[in-house]
């Protein structure tokens, strides 16, 4: 059904297919002849055009005394259903004359609504079905009867509905009591003042699941005192209910112990008894419901118990997620009882999906204790094991995440908890030729500064296993780390020896035949297998076809170069100078610890050897990193002459073998620190609150008041007298929100205030008639332009001589791209009958509504870089004239997080920083800032600013936020 744009347009809560009257409506004539037909085709098809006429604003009065004659008596089934809905949108009541509403708007006696007499006949038609020997029939009318609202039509059918709480079939019972609850929720002291009694014995003698959780709802809402003498004379039977009361019962227990706290040991037995039903419903809401209620360590501890359960029993993964942040809450108070609980929650590190896993690992993480902390690093290298040995099952989709996630997790567990380094060190480098070897080799890394008594034994286990390193960066790191740490007589002569062999000699140059032998090795492994196809005579004498494929033999590798020459000889320049570093520090520091003359001038002479057959490889190679041989000859030329030149070596040896530790030291002290600030920032809680904010205090409220006013958390009251956690300034941050639809001198005002809750955006739009005349039928007639869809339209709304009203509008968004909202005000003048036309200013829904700043390593930044293929490329054009201030401003204006750490001391020509960022639906957000500073342009920035992302809305929109804010800083209020 196309989305209705009439002024004029009624809504009902049913929707109608379009197609029932293709080609368009029916005259009223028209449809009035086809209800007289005797076949209930056509009958139905009419009504539906009624229908659908009277929503689009036609009055059609001759067609209710036609329904009335015709269909009300039919036992067509689809009719019946038709015929409730036209009772639904007719008019029920006569148009009052010219003179009563003169009377009434003079300050005379109000319009009284009079029923229309055809409206006799159909109460008439009502009681018949309420009285049908058929429970299908009964039970629809009943359904039907709890959406109309006159007395004047529930009265006289009142005797019929309370007959049909004692039908044999539970269909109608339950609807019953349902109708029973609607009427004397609407009109309870004139229609049916004895509602609650009624059904207050109705559910004592009843059986039926369903119609006992309606009748228990009508008591809850009605008449508690009654619902909680049933919920005491049936404790011990509320499991066997079923959910749908239990879940009433939780509600009454809320509502009941907020308004009463004295009434809490009432319910805590059957708080606790629900703890353990079968379904989760239910015993996640008694556990929820149990921790509002109580503080106590039995509850907690209980109610944490259910948590952990469900955890470990579900498998939808939205719950399991619903039920960490659960714990996640539990553990900002209660985290003993929680510690506990931790290998329970861990459990849950069995599930497939890495988003599960990484939250599982936050929540545990924040529960490690120095108790606890040796089951849990027991766990985590389980886990990590198990990555590698499973292969077919499910744990290999999240494979490579997942076990990043689980060294980053050991890593934290060693940095906090020293005693346990040692025992997963060992566990960790054993994946140093795996897809995590890059999280591990950093591990190793800051193991190794951190804790010198464990340096022997890691230098050893790195010395024996370098030959299986095949990640380019990973080789890098380990070099490093042999080049600054080995400071024994066995670390110094092993780490040159192992060096030396896997690099192998000079020259490290690809010949013409073994590159010749390369390309034919791989077009041999291109073809594909052969198909073969013959005509074979079998045992029995018959002739059949028989396909063979032949696939060429693949030739087992002999090339046992070592991974480190194979990488040099590759071309990669960079870690070419990482060796001549380290086998330069390595013969520097060979005297110091033993080695005898000759041995060290052989192993500088090898050295020397090696770091000019890099710079030839360097010259030669045509690579990516050709533009670093400037920088690798320098490199190794300082190298050389450390080795060679007494006076160099003099001035360089303290330099080379004492300042990368102590920088490195200093890095990981900048990075603890940093980590401890922002534990300590996220700890301090900002409370703010208005002057006239009403402060509450439970003693002196009425013990009357009602449940809903109050907060479902116990410390919520120190919270609201004391401020709004986390509140800032409410009043600007809805400013900031607020759009002028309308001009000041138009005959309506419009302004809109938009709030936007991940996938909704809500309209609170307010209109004020600044005319002195009532406008009828006024009318916000919106329309979208992006991924949007309006779920809810504003109604139609008649306003007084200078008054206002508030519409909400509601819009479901599906994606980051940049929208839209526009639309127009139709209204009626009342008094000169004239329509009126107002176009709004477009709403433009900003990007940074959806963004949120996220992290990541920057394995997983370059690793997403590469394989997104949408790029957006933004020009820097700015007045800011600081590298870092820009930086600062391109973060803060699109609310991404900076990747790269920068030291603010230190200044610079030239500045590069990655930025990171994930969207409300899922989608990644990569910028990469390059800028420099140059001093030919007055010393203006220039560079490049560049956005990728999986889809092309996301990168355009961010684009566009980038290029009009970097222009310069907004001034400060």
């Amino acid at each position: 059904m196309s989305a209705a744009t009439n002024s004029n347009e009624s809504y009902c809560t049913f929707t109608l297919a379009s197609d029932v009257t293709a080609g368009g409506l029916p005259s009223e004539e028209e449809i009035a002849k086809q209800l007289e037909s005797n076949d209930p085709k056509i009958k139905r098809h009419a009504l539906k055009a009624a229908i659908m006429a009277m929503l689009g604003g036609e009055a059609m009065p001759r067609i209710l005394m036609q329904v009335i004659r015709f269909c009300i008596n039919s036992d067509d089934k689809p009719l019946k259903k038709l015929c409730m809905l036209y009772w639904e949108v007719v008019p029920k009541y006569q148009e009052p004359s010219s003179d009563e509403v003169l009377r009434a708007a003079s300050g005379g006696q109000p319009v009284q609504r009079k029923l229309l007499p055809e409206m006799i006949l159909v109460c008439n038609a009502l009681m018949n079905d309420l009285n049908h020997p058929n429970e299908y029939v009964r039970g629809s009318m009943l359904r039907f009867l709890c959406k109309v609202k006159d007395e004047e039509i529930l009265g006289p059918i009142i005797p019929s509905i309370k007959a049909c709480l004692q039908h044999r079939h539970p269909y109608v019972r339950k609807n019953a009591a349902m109708a029973v609850y609607h009427a004397h929720r609407l009109h309870g002291e004139t229609l049916i003042p004895d509602g609650p009694e009624l059904v207050d014995a109705f559910i004592s003698a009843e059986t039926d699941v369903g119609a006992r959780r309606n009748a228990f709802l009508m008591l809850y809402n009605e008449s508690e005192d009654l619902a909680i003498k049933y919920l005491a004379k049936n404790l011990d039977d509320v499991s066997k209910f079923g959910d749908g009361f239990a879940l009433q019962v939780l509600d009454l227990t809320r509502k009941a112990c907020r308004r009463d706290p004295n009434q809490k040991s009432r319910f805590v037995r059957v708080l606790f008894q629900m703890l353990s039903s079968e379904s989760p419903a239910v015993s996640y809401e008694a556990a929820w419901t149990l921790i509002s209620l109580s503080n106590s360590p039995t509850a907690v501890r209980a109610a944490a118990v259910t948590y952990t359960n469900l955890l470990n029993s579900q498998n939808d993964n939205n719950v399991i997620m619903i039920v960490l942040e659960r714990l996640e809450q539990l553990q900002k108070k209660h985290s003993k009882i929680l510690q506990e609980l931790l290998p329970d929650i861990m459990r849950a590190l069995s599930s497939p999906n890495p988003d599960i896993c990484k939250k599982v690992l936050d929540v545990a993480m924040t529960l490690v204790t120095s108790k606890n902390v040796a089951d849990v690093v027991t766990t985590l290298k389980r886990e990590v094991t198990k990555t590698t040995q499973e292969s077919s099952d499910s744990s290999e989709d999240k494979g490579k995440v997942y076990r990043n996630m689980l060294i980053t997790a050991i890593h934290g567990c060693a940095v906090r908890f020293p005693d346990v380094a040692e025992s997963v060190v060992h566990t960790l480098m054993d994946f140093l030729s795996s897809d995590g070897a890059m999280q591990v080799i950093i591990f190793v890394r800051a193991i190794v500064e951190r804790y010198p008594t464990l340096r022997p034994a890691i230098l050893s286990k790195l010395i024996n296993t370098v030959d299986e390193v095949t990640n380019n960066s990973v080789m890098c790191i380990c070099l490093w780390i042999l080049g600054e740490y080995c400071e024994t007589l066995d670390t110094v002569e092993n780490a040159f020896d192992v060096i030396t062999k896997q690099l192998g000699n000079a020259p490290f140059i690809v010949l013409a035949e073994e590159k010749q032998a390369q390309e034919q090795a791989a077009a041999a492994a291109a073809k594909g297998p052969k198909m073969v196809t013959k005509n074979v005579i079998l045992s029995d004498g018959t002739y059949a076809t028989q396909t063979v494929y032949s696939e060429p033999k693949v030739a087992q590798s002999l090339d046992k170069t070592p991974h480190l020459r194979k990488m040099i000889v590759g071309g990669d320049i960079f870690l070419g100078t990482i060796v001549s570093s380290c086998l330069t520090k390595l013969c520097l520091r060979a005297p110091d610890v033993g080695i005898d003359v000759l041995a060290v001038k052989s192993m500088t002479v090898k050295a020397l050897l090696l770091m000019c057959g890099i710079v030839k490889m360097a010259e030669v190679t045509v690579s990516a990193q050709k533009s670093s041989l400037a920088d690798c000859s320098e490199r190794v030329t300082l190298c050389c002459r450390a080795l060679l030149d007494p006076k160099a070596k003099a001035l360089l040896k303290d330099t080379l073998l004492t300042e990368g530790k102590t920088s490195f030291a200093s890095f990981l002290a900048h990075v603890q620190d940093k980590g401890s600030s922002s534990a300590e920032e996220t700890k301090e809680v900002t409370i703010t609150t208005q002057a006239d904010d009403l402060i509450h205090f439970r003693q002196l409220r009425s013990l009357t008041a009602q449940g809903g006013d109050l907060d479902l958390d116990d410390g919520s009251d120190l919270a609201r007298a004391t401020g709004y956690a986390d509140g800032g300034s409410l009043l600007s941050n809805e400013l900031s929100h607020v759009y002028q639809l309308s001009g000041f001198a138009d005959p309506v005002y419009a302004e809109a205030f938009v709030t936007v809750h991940d996938y909704d955006i809500l309209l609170e739009i307010l209109i004020i008639n600044r005319t002195p005349n009532t406008l009828a039928n006024l009318t916000v007639e919106l329309c979208t332009m992006g991924d949007m869809k309006i779920v809810e339209r504003p109604q139609s709304q008649t306003i007084g001589p200078l008054d206002q009203i508030t519409i909400r509008a509601s819009i479901k968004v599906s994606s980051t791209e940049t929208g839209h909202i526009f639309g127009t005000i139709v209204y009626e003048d009342a008094a000169t009958q004239e329509k009126g036309y107002i176009n709004l200013n477009d709403i433009h829904m900003d990007i940074m509504d959806y963004i949120r700043p996220a992290t990541c390593t920057d394995e997983v930044f370059r690793s997403m870089w590469a394989e997104f293929e949408w790029e957006n490329k933004v020009a820097i054009a700015t007045s800011i004239a600081d590298l870092i201030e820009f930086v600062d401003h391109i973060v803060s204006s699109t609310n991404m997080t900076c990747l790269t750490p920068h030291d603010r001391s230190e200044k610079g020509s030239f500045l590069a920083a990655n930025l990171y960022a994930k969207s409300v639906f899922g989608e990644d957000a990569l910028v990469n800032v390059s800028v420099e500073k140059k001093e030919d342009n007055d010393g203006k920035l220039a560079g490049y600013i560049r956005i990728r992302s999986k889809t092309q809305g996301i990168a355009l929109s961010l684009g566009d936020r980038i290029t009009s804010v970097q222009k310069g800083l907004q001034p400060k209020q």
